[in-house]
């Protein structure tokens, strides 16, 4: 089951209004439980969520293969020649890999595709975000360990 896959599955269990869902194959149960305080989950999101803060359920993996993390987006940003990096999943965006490690990436640095940018961790899974461009980076546009959402800008570049 991709991660995309279980996104759905988390998303019609929300609309549905079900409390729990427990699904079992020979290769992966899981378990989704609608939680009493709000959570951002998924991985790969086929649109963004509202904006307004949801009670959204908390899917627990027992047994599942590594899914690999999709790469980022990069889009134009506004009339400039910026690119802005986005995120590819809704999770929790870290700056760097613990809080005593260096930041990945701070405002004036170079990047090159394939240099890590950010963590975004979701579902209990820490996936390195990197570069699909050359650039400098001109403004962190999110706080550290803090929530985001699928396609919400993360970083703006100035390609070189």
């Amino acid at each position: 089951m991709s991660t995309q896959d279980i996104q759905q599955l988390i998303d019609f269990i929300s609309k549905s209004g079900l409390d729990e869902v427990k699904i079992e194959t020979s290769e992966l149960k899981i378990n989704v439980k609608r939680s009493a305080t709000p959570t951002v989950i998924a991985a790969s999101a086929p649109a963004p969520l509202p904006a307004a803060p949801v009670a959204a359920p908390v899917a627990q993996p027992v047994a599942t293969p590594a899914a690999a993390a999709p790469a980022p987006v990069a889009a134009e940003a506004s009339a400039s020649n910026h690119v802005t990096i986005k995120s590819p999943m809704i999770g929790t965006f870290y700056r760097s890999a613990n809080p005593e490690s260096p930041m990945f990436a701070e405002v004036g640095d170079e990047i090159k595709p394939g240099k890590v940018v950010c963590i975004i961790e979701a579902m209990k899974l820490f996936n390195e975000i990197e570069a699909e461009i050359s650039g400098r980076i001109v403004k962190v546009l999110v706080e550290n360990a803090t929530p985001v959402e699928y396609d919400q800008p993360l970083f703006i570049v100035e390609p070189i």
